[in-house]
């Protein structure tokens, strides 16, 4: 039986496509042997390769078909977005291409069409996928509107530089509306509208954004979110959620929060605002069931002890 030749290094560990072979010098007969699988045509997975990443299966797609991105659910998980968007993960990497060229029919693949401006398309580990607050409107649709408030907001964040390696958001308030308003007959956008105008920049997480919307849809006073608050001279801590004028500071606390360490740090916490005439209102995952209304509960006692009453 005869042994196939090696395949160049930077072709065993990931699907290629044909052409990528060929420029490497990869022989057409060298890609008939069977030490390699052809998932789709013109695309090879080596043997060798036992579990293959999204990026990995969604990358050779893009290059074989002419005119092409990586677009809604798959670029929603390639992005990392929070947020719940129903089907993300069934089987199907989700290809989009301009309404002036065909729909894309291939074996693998979802198919959309739509109309696309020149910086709505970018590149992600060496494929082309649509930009962020493209691929934010493109999900709306099949998202509801608080969860597309929580991707929102994800994208207004104002990142820590020291951490993330980055100075500024992903998108500003101005870009999200300029992407509604390009598209203004796109399905989902009757959403997405109502969706950015709760949005707001501050919030860390998704489970502070649910947890502010709830807050807020109960009647509750509008919070500050993420504000610096001087609590006394030299003490400074920003609180997820704040009401200023009744003293009530409130944070979510993730599962980080068991860690020893942080739980030092969080009975320091405590005790700053409890010094400074504060109360601090902590809330785990365990309030945010049936609408987070034992967390809306825990919130309320704590302005009414305050002092606030509904109009």
């Amino acid at each position: 039986m005869k042994i196939p030749r090696p395949l160049p290094a930077d072709l065993t560990s990931k699907p290629f496509t044909r052409q990528e072979a060929l420029d490497a010098g990869v022989s057409v007969g060298r890609l008939r042997y069977r030490d390699l699988d052809s998932p789709s045509r013109q695309i090879y997975v080596p043997g060798s390769v036992d579990e293959l990443q999204l990026t990995d299966r969604a990358r050779p797609l893009t290059l074989v078909t002419p005119f092409s991105a990586a677009s809604h659910a798959t670029a929603f998980l390639l992005w990392g977005f929070p947020g719940f968007l129903p089907r993300s993960h069934e089987p199907g990497i989700h290809i989009s291409r301009p309404d002036t060229v065909g729909i894309p029919r291939r074996r693998g693949v979802i198919g959309h069409r739509g109309q696309f401006f020149e910086d709505e398309i970018t590149t992600l580990d060496g494929m082309y996928i649509t930009s962020r607050a493209r691929t934010w409107l493109d999900c709306a649709r099949r998202m509801d509107i608080d969860e597309i408030t929580v991707v929102a907001d994800h994208l207004l964040r104002v990142p820590n530089p020291e951490f993330e390696g980055r100075s500024s958001p992903y998108c500003t308030m101005d870009e999200l509306e300029e992407m509604l308003d390009r598209h203004w007959g796109t399905p989902g956008i009757r959403k997405a509208r109502p969706a950015l105008e709760q949005a707001c920049v501050g919030a860390d997480s998704a489970p502070e954004t649910r947890l502010r919307l709830a807050l807020n849809r109960a009647g509750l006073p509008t919070a500050e979110v993420n504000v610096p608050t001087e609590l006394s001279p030299g003490v400074v801590r920003q609180p997820d959620l704040a009401y200023r004028e009744q003293r009530v500071a409130v944070e979510y606390e993730g599962e980080g929060h068991s860690d020893p360490e942080q739980i030092v740090r969080d009975i320091a916490r405590e005790e700053d605002f409890s010094r400074a005439g504060w109360t601090l209102v902590r809330i785990s995952k365990r309030h945010m069931g049936n609408d987070a209304r034992s967390a809306v509960a825990k919130v309320r006692r704590a302005l009414e002890q305050r002092g606030w009453a509904p109009n």
